[in-house]
């Protein structure tokens, strides 16, 4: 099930106000143009920001979304028909053979059950061509990020048009790692009233993310870390080998990071 803030219609319509500055996406991009892709798999595609993106520079983008109400939003946007939107998740997809698979944003901590996340790695791996690429960002647990999740460091006010002023924070609920729960608030102030969405997400070691890949039929060429985050995140590069459960061979890990990466850096729960 998505979260209230995914699949409630009036919460999905303030995810795009909330999070307006979605420079994060760029890595993604340029990737893409790095690689070389043409037919990109957006999984987890929200409200279809980053497959829009991709649409627009020409590239052919399959976005799947499992919350309806977001991908409502998506599809209502200008440019829409040249995306080709699934609901669901990568689980349920048809035969396909794309260049990139990506997972932006919180999409991979978010499938917190092991068997979805394997079932999703597996799924994944059929829609890429062989020698295409997933990409995917998670946080490192070591940083803790979820310390800094609480109302005095995250409230912030956001005018909306048609709606006004919308208050919003977060809140940890619940920490058992490797899972940690949050509750996002949102009021409404012309209207005086609370919306509230929980999540959970899971925070997977950087070596177990590598041995999830390698078993599933990926070989993990880099391991990055991520602009809007830096020395909190790895973006995982791993490319399709042509059999699933062959022993991990190609060019060694690589794990690229700069003297930003050691900078602390805002918190931004999406």
């Amino acid at each position: 099930m998505a979260d209230e803030a995914y699949e409630n219609p009036r919460l999905a319509a303030l995810y795009d106000p909330l999070d307006a500055d979605r420079g994060d996406l760029d890595v993604y991009a340029d990737l893409a143009e790095e690689l070389g892709a043409r037919q990109v798999l957006d999984v987890g595609c929200g409200t279809g920001t980053f497959a829009l993106l991709l649409a627009d520079r020409g590239l052919r983008v399959t976005g799947v979304e499992p919350a309806a109400a977001s991908l409502d939003v998506a599809r209502s946007k200008p440019g829409s028909e040249r995306v080709r939107w699934m609901h669901g998740d990568a689980t349920a997809l048809p035969e396909m053979r794309v260049d990139l698979a990506t997972m932006t944003a919180n999409v991979a901590q978010a499938i917190v059950d092991p068997q979805t996340w394997e079932n999703t790695l597996r799924a994944v791996h059929a829609a890429l061509r062989p020698g295409g690429h997933l990409v995917f960002e998670t946080r490192d647990p070591s940083r803790r990020a979820w310390e800094e999740w609480n109302r005095a460091a995250t409230l912030r006010t956001v005018p909306v048009d048609g709606i006004g002023d919308v208050e919003t924070w977060v809140e940890v609920t619940d920490v058992s790692l490797p899972l940690v729960s949050f509750r996002h608030t949102y009021v409404l102030t012309a209207k005086g009233e609370t919306l509230t969405s929980d999540s959970t997400l899971r925070f997977r070691e950087r070596d177990e993310v590598i041995t999830s890949l390698t078993a599933h039929g990926y070989t993990v060429e880099e391991i990055r870390g991520a602009p809007d985050r830096p020395g909190r995140e790895f973006v995982f590069l791993a490319r399709r080998r042509s059999r699933a459960g062959t022993s991990a061979q190609g060019h060694p890990v690589r794990q690229r990071r700069t003297a930003r990466d050691q900078d602390a850096d805002a918190v931004r729960c999406e």
